[in-house]
């Protein structure tokens, strides 16, 4: 298999793993334990992975300029990003984290065109006003508020935070990765999230009752903290090296498909119109965006 096949392979699978995360997280929290308690666990978790792994990779050094870009990166992609998404996904439905997952090619094309001078067509930016305008409809009439989601709307609100971090964090790190390993690079910025996020999720982790959680809650921690985070971050950074921001997170849109049948069927969320209509929405805008230029 080719290299570059082997990155769109990486992403295929950093997708499916997130689309199933939105469930199998929500069904941890607060249950287990409470949702910025979760982002610190899985930085500390992936922080050891990736050392260990660093160990067996590379030794490089990195320039003490370059942590300007790398402390960026954390502040965006493994603290506003992580709490953002954690703490929305606690709030609303694993269905509408997966639709609004959705929009992150959006915001990379904005960004990309703004940072690298990337050309925007008018059948992009109709495409960007559609995938918004989708948005809009599952923020302003999706889910009443249920005991699973008790407040919908400001989770959405988040979900959407967390698109436009994530997108920026890819920016923002394709041009470190033409001069580090991609493993370096993310052992310390998970290393840096780790500090960044303690003032917040300290408390929570540490009020854990970990003899008290059945088989179900720790294989499902273990899928988050290893799954989601170490080996999406993994697989994603590794596909990015070889392909454009624009590229990775086109498989985005396959997040709600996944999500919606897991979630479904497994009796986590259901299905209803507003979700059905914002899908078509979402998915024609984001079909509009990837569209080649002839």
């Amino acid at each position: 298999m080719s290299k570059n096949n082997l990155a769109l392979l990486a992403a295929f699978t950093a997708t499916t793993i997130y689309a199933l995360n939105h469930t199998i997280a929500k069904v941890v929290m607060p249950k287990f334990i409470e949702p910025l308690g979760f982002v610190q666990l899985r930085i500390i978790g992936a922080a050891i992975l990736f050392w260990i792994v660093s160990f067996f990779i590379t030794k490089e050094k990195i320039k003490i300029n370059d942590f300007k870009k790398i402390f960026l990166a954390t502040c965006i992609g493994m603290f506003i990003n992580m709490i953002a998404y954690i703490k929305g996904l606690s709030l609303t439905t694993p269905i509408n984290a997966g639709l609004i997952s959705t929009l992150t090619p959006l915001f990379v094309l904005i960004l990309s065109y703004i940072f690298l001078k990337e050309s925007i067509t008018t059948k992009k930016i109709m495409g960007i006003s559609l995938g918004f305008f989708g948005a809009i409809i599952l923020v302003i009439m999706g889910d009443n508020y249920t005991k699973n989601a008790p407040n919908p709307f400001f989770g959405n609100i988040l979900l959407l935070i967390n698109c436009l971090c994530y997108g920026s964090f890819l920016i923002v790190i394709k041009n470190l990765l033409a001069k580090y390993h991609f493993v370096n690079l993310v052992k310390w910025m998970f290393t840096i999230g780790i500090f960044l996020n303690l003032p917040f999720g300290y408390d929570q982790l540490m009020s854990v009752e970990w003899k008290k959680i059945p088989f179900d809650g720790f294989w499902r921690i273990s899928f988050v903290v290893i799954g989601t985070t170490f080996f999406t971050y993994l697989l994603n950074i590794y596909a990015l090296k070889r392909l454009t921001p624009t590229k990775v997170v086109i498989f985005a849109y396959m997040q709600p498909i996944i999500a919606i049948i897991y979630a479904v069927l497994s009796e986590n969320d259901k299905l209803d119109l507003v979700k059905v209509i914002s899908c078509i929405v979402i998915l024609s805008g984001v079909y509009l965006v990837t569209q080649k230029t002839r």
